[in-house]
Protein backbone atom coordinates (compact mmCIF):
# COMPACT_ATOMS: atom_id res chain seq x y z
CA UNK A 1 0.00 0.00 0.00
CA UNK A 2 2.85 2.38 0.84
CA UNK A 3 4.34 1.83 -2.61
CA UNK A 4 0.99 2.54 -4.28
CA UNK A 5 0.66 5.79 -2.33
CA UNK A 6 4.18 6.67 -3.46
CA UNK A 7 3.22 5.98 -7.08
CA UNK A 8 0.09 8.13 -6.76
CA UNK A 9 1.97 11.02 -5.16
CA UNK A 10 4.61 10.73 -7.87
CA UNK A 11 1.88 11.11 -10.49
CA UNK A 12 0.62 14.21 -8.68
CA UNK A 13 4.15 15.60 -8.46
CA UNK A 14 4.82 15.02 -12.15
CA UNK A 15 1.50 16.14 -13.62
CA UNK A 16 0.41 18.96 -11.30
CA UNK A 17 1.67 21.88 -9.25
CA UNK A 18 0.11 20.42 -6.10
CA UNK A 19 2.77 20.23 -3.34
CA UNK A 20 3.91 16.75 -2.29
CA UNK A 21 6.10 15.51 0.57
CA UNK A 22 9.83 15.93 -0.01
CA UNK A 23 10.41 12.17 0.07
CA UNK A 24 8.38 11.74 -3.11
CA UNK A 25 10.67 11.38 -6.11
CA UNK A 26 10.20 10.75 -9.80
CA UNK A 27 12.84 8.19 -10.67
CA UNK A 28 12.25 6.43 -13.97
CA UNK A 29 11.09 3.23 -12.24
CA UNK A 30 8.67 5.02 -9.92
CA UNK A 31 7.39 7.24 -12.70
CA UNK A 32 6.67 4.29 -14.96
CA UNK A 33 4.65 2.72 -12.14
CA UNK A 34 2.85 5.99 -11.38
CA UNK A 35 1.18 6.10 -14.80
CA UNK A 36 -1.47 3.72 -13.42
CA UNK A 37 -2.83 6.71 -11.48
CA UNK A 38 -2.97 9.22 -14.32
CA UNK A 39 -6.75 8.88 -14.48
CA UNK A 40 -7.01 9.36 -10.73
CA UNK A 41 -4.95 12.53 -11.09
CA UNK A 42 -7.50 13.50 -13.73
CA UNK A 43 -10.27 13.08 -11.15
CA UNK A 44 -8.31 15.31 -8.77
CA UNK A 45 -7.64 18.02 -11.37
CA UNK A 46 -11.21 17.78 -12.64
CA UNK A 47 -12.55 18.11 -9.09
CA UNK A 48 -10.58 21.31 -8.58
CA UNK A 49 -11.89 22.71 -11.87
CA UNK A 50 -15.43 21.57 -11.05
CA UNK A 51 -15.29 23.20 -7.61
CA UNK A 52 -14.13 26.48 -9.12
CA UNK A 53 -16.98 26.27 -11.63
CA UNK A 54 -19.57 25.52 -8.95
CA UNK A 55 -18.49 28.37 -6.67
CA UNK A 56 -18.20 30.80 -9.58
CA UNK A 57 -21.78 30.18 -10.70
CA UNK A 58 -22.95 31.92 -7.51
CA UNK A 59 -20.92 35.02 -8.31
CA UNK A 60 -20.65 35.31 -12.08
CA UNK A 61 -22.27 34.27 -15.35
CA UNK A 62 -22.00 30.71 -16.60
CA UNK A 63 -19.52 31.80 -19.25
CA UNK A 64 -17.18 33.32 -16.68
CA UNK A 65 -17.57 30.28 -14.45
CA UNK A 66 -16.50 27.99 -17.31
CA UNK A 67 -13.54 30.22 -18.14
CA UNK A 68 -12.39 30.29 -14.51
CA UNK A 69 -12.80 26.51 -14.33
CA UNK A 70 -10.58 26.05 -17.37
CA UNK A 71 -8.00 28.46 -15.97
CA UNK A 72 -8.01 26.54 -12.69
CA UNK A 73 -7.27 23.25 -14.46
CA UNK A 74 -4.48 24.83 -16.52
CA UNK A 75 -2.93 26.38 -13.42
CA UNK A 76 -3.20 23.12 -11.46
CA UNK A 77 -1.35 21.15 -14.15
CA UNK A 78 0.99 23.92 -15.22
CA UNK A 79 -0.52 23.64 -18.72
CA UNK A 80 1.21 20.25 -18.96
CA UNK A 81 -1.13 18.69 -21.51
CA UNK A 82 -1.88 21.94 -23.31
CA UNK A 83 1.85 22.38 -23.85
CA UNK A 84 2.07 18.86 -25.28
CA UNK A 85 -0.81 19.58 -27.65
CA UNK A 86 0.75 22.86 -28.83
CA UNK A 87 4.16 21.22 -29.33
CA UNK A 88 2.53 18.41 -31.30
CA UNK A 89 0.76 20.92 -33.54
CA UNK A 90 4.06 22.67 -34.19
CA UNK A 91 5.99 19.45 -34.72
CA UNK A 92 3.61 17.67 -37.04
CA UNK A 93 2.55 20.90 -38.72
CA UNK A 94 6.06 22.11 -39.50
CA UNK A 95 8.11 18.92 -39.79
CA UNK A 96 8.23 16.48 -42.67
CA UNK A 97 10.65 13.91 -41.28
CA UNK A 98 10.81 12.11 -37.94
CA UNK A 99 13.98 13.93 -36.96
CA UNK A 100 12.59 17.37 -37.85
CA UNK A 101 9.31 16.71 -36.06
CA UNK A 102 11.08 15.67 -32.87
CA UNK A 103 13.41 18.67 -33.02
CA UNK A 104 10.49 21.09 -33.39
CA UNK A 105 8.55 19.40 -30.59
CA UNK A 106 11.57 19.69 -28.33
CA UNK A 107 11.81 23.44 -28.95
CA UNK A 108 10.26 25.38 -26.06
CA UNK A 109 9.19 28.21 -28.37
CA UNK A 110 5.61 28.26 -29.62
CA UNK A 111 5.03 28.49 -33.35
CA UNK A 112 2.10 29.39 -35.57
CA UNK A 113 0.65 25.88 -35.66
CA UNK A 114 0.86 25.62 -31.89
CA UNK A 115 -0.83 28.97 -31.30
CA UNK A 116 -3.67 28.23 -33.72
CA UNK A 117 -4.13 24.69 -32.43
CA UNK A 118 -4.14 25.68 -28.77
CA UNK A 119 -6.52 28.58 -29.34
CA UNK A 120 -8.86 26.37 -31.37
CA UNK A 121 -9.06 23.51 -28.89
CA UNK A 122 -9.55 25.80 -25.87
CA UNK A 123 -12.33 27.69 -27.63
CA UNK A 124 -13.97 24.44 -28.69
CA UNK A 125 -13.75 23.10 -25.14
CA UNK A 126 -15.32 26.29 -23.78
CA UNK A 127 -18.15 26.31 -26.33
CA UNK A 128 -18.96 22.64 -25.76
CA UNK A 129 -19.26 23.05 -21.99
CA UNK A 130 -21.22 26.28 -22.45
CA UNK A 131 -23.70 24.54 -24.76
CA UNK A 132 -24.16 21.76 -22.18
CA UNK A 133 -24.68 24.25 -19.34
CA UNK A 134 -28.27 24.85 -20.49
CA UNK A 135 -29.06 21.14 -20.24
CA UNK A 136 -29.94 19.07 -17.21
CA UNK A 137 -26.46 17.55 -17.20
CA UNK A 138 -24.42 17.90 -14.02
CA UNK A 139 -21.62 20.17 -15.29
CA UNK A 140 -19.21 19.60 -12.35
CA UNK A 141 -19.54 15.84 -12.90
CA UNK A 142 -19.08 16.38 -16.63
CA UNK A 143 -15.83 18.26 -16.04
CA UNK A 144 -14.49 15.61 -13.66
CA UNK A 145 -15.42 12.86 -16.11
CA UNK A 146 -13.80 14.65 -19.02
CA UNK A 147 -10.50 15.00 -17.20
CA UNK A 148 -10.52 11.38 -15.99
CA UNK A 149 -11.59 9.53 -19.13
CA UNK A 150 -9.33 11.58 -21.41
CA UNK A 151 -6.29 10.68 -19.32
CA UNK A 152 -7.19 7.01 -19.55
CA UNK A 153 -7.30 7.30 -23.34
CA UNK A 154 -3.84 8.89 -23.25
CA UNK A 155 -2.49 5.97 -21.19
CA UNK A 156 -3.60 3.53 -23.89
CA UNK A 157 -1.11 5.29 -26.19
CA UNK A 158 1.64 4.72 -23.62
CA UNK A 159 0.73 1.03 -23.53
CA UNK A 160 0.54 0.37 -27.27
CA UNK A 161 3.15 2.72 -28.74
CA UNK A 162 6.90 2.73 -28.04
CA UNK A 163 8.57 5.84 -26.71
CA UNK A 164 10.64 7.20 -29.59
CA UNK A 165 12.72 9.96 -28.05
CA UNK A 166 15.98 9.51 -26.19
CA UNK A 167 15.17 10.39 -22.58
CA UNK A 168 18.51 12.15 -22.17
CA UNK A 169 17.68 14.51 -25.03
CA UNK A 170 14.11 15.32 -24.03
CA UNK A 171 13.32 18.80 -22.79
CA UNK A 172 11.47 17.43 -19.76
CA UNK A 173 13.12 14.83 -17.58
CA UNK A 174 12.20 12.34 -16.37
CA UNK A 175 9.31 10.99 -18.41
CA UNK A 176 7.09 7.93 -18.38
CA UNK A 177 7.97 5.49 -21.15
CA UNK A 178 6.35 2.18 -20.21
CA UNK A 179 2.88 0.95 -19.28
CA UNK A 180 2.09 -2.50 -17.88
CA UNK A 181 -1.24 -4.34 -18.34
CA UNK A 182 -1.90 -3.95 -14.60
CA UNK A 183 -1.30 -0.21 -14.76
CA UNK A 184 -3.59 0.11 -17.79
CA UNK A 185 -6.36 -1.77 -15.95
CA UNK A 186 -6.07 0.52 -12.92
CA UNK A 187 -6.09 3.57 -15.19
CA UNK A 188 -9.22 2.24 -16.90
CA UNK A 189 -10.98 1.79 -13.55
CA UNK A 190 -10.37 5.38 -12.44
CA UNK A 191 -11.02 6.66 -15.96
CA UNK A 192 -14.58 5.35 -16.13
CA UNK A 193 -15.37 5.69 -12.42
CA UNK A 194 -16.97 9.17 -12.70
CA UNK A 195 -19.21 7.94 -15.52
CA UNK A 196 -20.96 5.64 -13.06
CA UNK A 197 -22.48 8.68 -11.33
CA UNK A 198 -24.40 9.85 -14.40
CA UNK A 199 -28.07 8.98 -14.30
CA UNK A 200 -28.00 7.97 -17.96
CA UNK A 201 -25.65 5.08 -18.74
CA UNK A 202 -25.74 5.99 -22.41
CA UNK A 203 -22.76 8.12 -21.44
CA UNK A 204 -20.61 4.98 -21.69
CA UNK A 205 -21.10 5.15 -25.46
CA UNK A 206 -18.58 8.00 -25.31
CA UNK A 207 -15.89 5.31 -25.18
CA UNK A 208 -16.51 4.62 -28.87
CA UNK A 209 -15.55 8.06 -30.27
CA UNK A 210 -12.76 8.27 -27.70
CA UNK A 211 -11.27 4.98 -28.89
CA UNK A 212 -11.64 6.15 -32.48
CA UNK A 213 -9.70 9.30 -31.55
CA UNK A 214 -6.98 7.13 -30.01
CA UNK A 215 -6.91 4.86 -33.05
CA UNK A 216 -6.63 7.75 -35.49
CA UNK A 217 -4.03 9.80 -33.62
CA UNK A 218 -2.11 6.68 -32.60
CA UNK A 219 -1.89 5.67 -36.25
CA UNK A 220 -0.87 9.19 -37.22
CA UNK A 221 1.93 9.27 -34.65
CA UNK A 222 3.08 5.80 -35.65
CA UNK A 223 3.23 6.78 -39.31
CA UNK A 224 5.30 9.93 -38.81
CA UNK A 225 7.57 9.21 -35.85
CA UNK A 226 7.20 5.48 -35.23
CA UNK A 227 5.62 5.75 -31.79
CA UNK A 228 4.85 8.38 -29.19
CA UNK A 229 6.39 11.02 -26.98
CA UNK A 230 5.03 12.77 -23.90
CA UNK A 231 3.82 15.57 -26.16
CA UNK A 232 1.81 13.07 -28.21
CA UNK A 233 0.15 11.71 -25.07
CA UNK A 234 -0.65 15.27 -23.97
CA UNK A 235 -2.14 16.04 -27.36
CA UNK A 236 -4.31 12.93 -27.24
CA UNK A 237 -5.52 13.85 -23.76
CA UNK A 238 -6.63 17.29 -24.94
CA UNK A 239 -8.35 15.94 -28.03
CA UNK A 240 -10.06 13.15 -26.05
CA UNK A 241 -11.38 15.61 -23.47
CA UNK A 242 -12.96 17.78 -26.16
CA UNK A 243 -14.32 14.74 -28.02
CA UNK A 244 -15.95 13.58 -24.79
CA UNK A 245 -17.72 16.92 -24.27
CA UNK A 246 -18.83 17.06 -27.90
CA UNK A 247 -20.21 13.52 -27.80
CA UNK A 248 -22.14 14.23 -24.61
CA UNK A 249 -23.54 17.32 -26.34
CA UNK A 250 -24.71 15.22 -29.30
CA UNK A 251 -26.10 12.59 -26.93
CA UNK A 252 -28.05 15.23 -25.01
CA UNK A 253 -29.55 16.66 -28.21
CA UNK A 254 -30.63 13.19 -29.35
CA UNK A 255 -32.08 12.04 -26.03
Amino acid sequence: MKKEIHYFLTAILFFTRIPCPKWVNHSSETLNKSNRYFSLVGILVGSIAALVYYISTFLFTIEIAIALSMIASVWTTGAFHEDGFADSCDGFGGGWTKEKILIIMKDSRLGTFGVIGLFSILILKFLAIEALSVSTINIPLLIISGHAISRFIATILLYTHPYVRDIDSSKIKPTTTQMSPKSLAISFFFGILPLLFFKNYWVFLSLLPLLISYWYLGGFFKKWIGGQTGDCAGALQQVAEVVFYLFILVLWKLY
